[in-house]
């Protein structure tokens, strides 16, 4: 998957009029950190900032929920 830019992802939000807080809500995210995400204030490196990165297509990555966290990294 080749990533989006934050504009591309904000003109799919408006071509199909759904507000970034609405997708934030239905997702279970902060509508503030989403908005942090998309302006590049929040780089998307790990957290709750990564996981909106990748579900907006921003980034490629893995999204490991926190019960699986303990055993993500295989050694």
């Amino acid at each position: 998957m080749i990533p989006r830019t934050s504009q591309d992802v904000k003109k799919e939000f408006e071509r199909k009029g759904i507000s970034v807080a609405s997708w934030a809500r239905a997702n279970g995210f902060e509508t503030n950190l989403v908005f942090e995400v998309l302006s590049g204030r929040k780089k998307g490196v790990r957290g709750q900032s990564h996981k909106i990165a990748v579900k907006l297509g921003l980034k490629a990555g893995e999204i490991i929920e926190d019960h699986d966290i303990a055993t993500a990294i295989n050694m």
